[in-house]
């Protein structure tokens, strides 16, 4: 009998990229296979069965693929979160720390409605900062945030302790260590 498998087992690890020294975590090939795909979605939901949830945040990029996945899957909304100057109409914007600098991501004004409960995802939880920017916008929106669900964890680069010393709940399927 072959075991079975778990979220983890359908990552793909990726030495050396995009710099040496980098063990990337692929989730590209978790997203192409259907049980794993179905998997990811339905272990991320999990943790909210029975919870309202108004609409789904996607963090760019791999959240797009979640979050689409997750709202469509509860009959609800979605809402990208994007990096400066990819959406249109009137927007919102919040700035976070990188390694190396600053970047900003930005959310439309009207996108979220104040007490509308939004789950926040992504594929991977690092330093923590993307999904830091993305709970600062919905907060200024007036969100209700029920929880950040992520596929992977770097518990090293403590991203985890900073979200929830945010307040918010964290939902990882796995973790990885290194960086």
């Amino acid at each position: 009998m072959t075991p079975r498998k778990t979220v983890k087992d359908y990552i793909r690890t990726i030495a050396d990229f995009p710099h040496e020294g980098i063990m990337f975590r692929d989730v590209t090939t978790l997203f192409a296979d259907p049980r794993g795909f179905r998997m990811c979605v339905d272990q991320m939901l999990h943790p909210y069965a029975g919870t309202r949830i108004d609409k789904v945040v996607g963090l760019e990029a791999r959240g797009f693929i979640l979050g689409g996945a997750i709202a469509h899957q509860l009959g609800t909304g979605f809402v990208p979160v994007r990096k400066k100057g990819k959406l249109p109409g009137s927007v919102i914007s919040q700035g976070y720390q990188l390694e190396y600098g600053e970047a900003i991501v930005e959310v439309h004004d009207d996108a979220i409605q104040k007490g509308e409960t939004v789950l926040i995802v992504d594929d991977l939880l690092a330093t923590g900062g993307t999904a830091e920017a993305g709970i600062g916008l919905m907060q200024r929106l007036g969100a209700d945030i029920v929880g950040c669900a992520f596929i992977i964890d770097l518990p090293e680069l403590g991203g985890r302790r900073k979200i929830e010393a945010l307040g918010m709940d964290v939902h990882v399927l796995c973790e990885f260590s290194g960086a």
